[in-house]
């Protein structure tokens, strides 16, 4: 049966408009030999070159559609999965050695030369920069809350770079970016661009300036899924066996023309609790185009001083790899904030006399000058953090980690034997660190509001603008009030630069009140570090 010429404009709209979906369009209708092409290059039994030959085809023909009346949206949806899956096949097929060189492909009577764009400082990737595509309609999104897709024309992508070795902060799998594919036709010459969508949201394809299709989503979720409550529980009470997987990660390929936003998770957490906070502030466009996304990961069962010398270090190393990387934004949750915290803040020999002189110089005898401990406990301020975001910190420490839930996970975190080895090197350390010479530190007696590490930290200066973001759980009571493991006098500082209650628990980090504020927050940020760069 011939479906009418009114039907297809009007399913296509029913079917694609805001999501994505796989469904082709149906055969009948102009479009119909550009969707029997690609029907015909998905087969798989048939050899690469031709299947790319015949992808070629139904994206020409699907082309010269996009201004149809009845066939345009149609034509869009046959162009872009044409065009995506073209990408995958040249990128997989033999190995790669159909990629990033000029092809003459041929299909019956037709014949292309297919070349590759090079890179542009206005939005189009080096080819030879990704080592593997996946669709973004095929990667699941499970774990994202909202998609942010942007309809449009192109073939959404997920590009991976993943090398061997890995690069500095690569995360295990590589490093994921959107990509927008795109093929334009002069005769039989065929011109394929991998656009950048964070840099360039339009293209002039078929004698049109056309909105790009984007996934800014489906880069995050292609990232692992593992259970994110599991792998942070075992972070923390089975340090040893997470040691290896400290570090700085980039979420996205390095850009040295925006700002490092880098988020630290807290106790009983991993980096992975920050997808969905991520997701929600890129799909702000001008925060998408001045900010790229970190996180740094580690096993939480580790004194607080000890993880945020290991961020110290990160960070460090973070200008050797890229000098000129500009001045970075820290996210702390809980912990985290008083990781990031420390990242900012100046301790000297001298900072710990607040906690009774005699006890300090006692406690600086039991190590010398450059140990683990001494370098835990004396530091500088980083001049390259510009501004931090707290977000339910407990900076003067948490009463649960001196109550019986306190009590038992200070007995199940197990630190690694060389770790302890350094810090019980001597009983008067011990005793310094914890207040009981018997006790090893952990991240529990490092938020302790008996812990003198807190007490130095809230005698020192933060080298940053900072602001707070406090939890109520919505009873309005500050300042008596608690997120629920955090009360309002100890994640109170009176000097940030503003202070926000969200009506939420001590996890409230993915709320509306809180994603709004940091938003807030990041504009700000840009409006006093000068200028906001508009997409083309």
């Amino acid at each position: 049966m011939k479906i009418p010429s009114i039907i297809v404009p009007l399913w296509a709209a029913l079917t694609f408009t805001g999501c994505v979906n796989n469904a082709l369009p149906p055969e009948e209708g102009e479009q119909r030999a550009a969707v029997a092409h690609l029907k015909e290059a998905s087969a798989k039994t048939t050899p690469a070159s031709e299947r790319a030959a015949l992808y070629l085809k139904s994206a020409a023909e699907a082309k010269v559609l996009l201004d149809s009346p009845a066939s345009g949206e149609a034509a869009r949806i046959v162009y872009n999965k044409a065009v995506a899956d073209l990408v995958v096949l040249l990128r997989s097929a033999y190995h790669g050695q159909m990629w990033n060189q000029p092809l003459t492909l041929s299909v019956g009577s037709n014949t292309y030369q297919l070349h590759y764009a090079k890179a542009t400082r206005d939005g189009i990737w080096d080819p030879a920069y990704f080592t593997s595509f996946t669709a973004a309609a095929d990667v699941p999104l499970k774990t994202i809350r909202n998609r942010d897709f942007h309809t449009g024309l192109g073939g959404a992508l997920v590009g991976v770079h993943k090398t061997d070795p890995l690069e500095p902060f690569s995360p295990l799998v590589g490093v994921t970016a959107p990509v927008t594919a795109l093929l334009d036709f002069k005769g039989g010459v065929a011109t394929l661009s991998l656009v950048n969508p964070i840099v360039k949201t339009k293209a002039n394809i078929a004698g049109a300036a056309r909105k790009l299709e984007a996934d800014f989503s489906a880069p995050l979720a292609y990232y692992p899924h593992k259970s994110e409550t599991w792998e942070g529980l075992m972070g923390a009470l089975r340090v040893s066996d997470y040691m290896k997987t400290t570090g700085l990660y980039m979420l996205q390929p390095y850009d040295p023309d925006r700002i490092p936003l880098i988020f630290v998770h807290g106790l009983i957490s991993t980096p992975r609790m920050w997808r969905n906070v991520v997701n929600e502030l890129e799909s702000d466009p001008t925060l998408r185009g001045k900010f790229q996304c970190w996180v740094f990961g580690y096993p939480t069962g580790n004194p607080p001083a000890y993880s945020a010398l290991r961020l110290r270090e990160e960070l460090a190393r973070l200008q050797v790899v890229h000098p000129g990387v500009k001045n970075y934004v820290l996210v702390g949750h809980s912990m985290g904030g008083l990781i990031s915290r420390i990242q900012a803040t100046a301790v000297t020999r001298e900072s710990w006399d607040v906690t009774g002189k005699d006890r300090a110089k006692l406690f600086f005898k039991s190590f010398k000058v450059g140990d683990l401990v001494d370098r835990c406990v004396v530091f500088k301020a980083d001049p390259h953090v510009a501004r931090i975001i707290f977000i339910c910190t407990p900076h003067r420490g948490s009463e649960m980690a001196v109550g019986s839930l306190g009590e038992f996970a200070v007995k199940m975190i197990s630190l690694p034997i060389d770790l302890t080895a350094n810090v019980t090197s001597s009983l008067g350390t011990l005793s310094y660190l914890t207040g009981d010479p018997h006790r090893i530190p952990n991240s529990v007696t490092g938020l302790s509001p008996t812990n003198p590490m807190l007490k130095v930290l809230d005698n020192r200066p933060i080298e940053a603008p900072y602001h707070t973001i406090l939890g109520d759980r919505g009873k309005r009571d500050s300042p008596k009030s608690s997120d629920g493991v955090v009360n309002y006098w100890s994640s109170h500082l009176s000097k940030a630069k503003s202070e926000k209650i969200v009506p939420g628990p001590h996890g409230s980090c993915e709320i509306p009140e809180t994603l709004d504020e940091v938003r807030r927050i990041l504009h700000e940020h840009l409006k006093e570090k000068g200028g906001v760069r508009v997409a083309p």
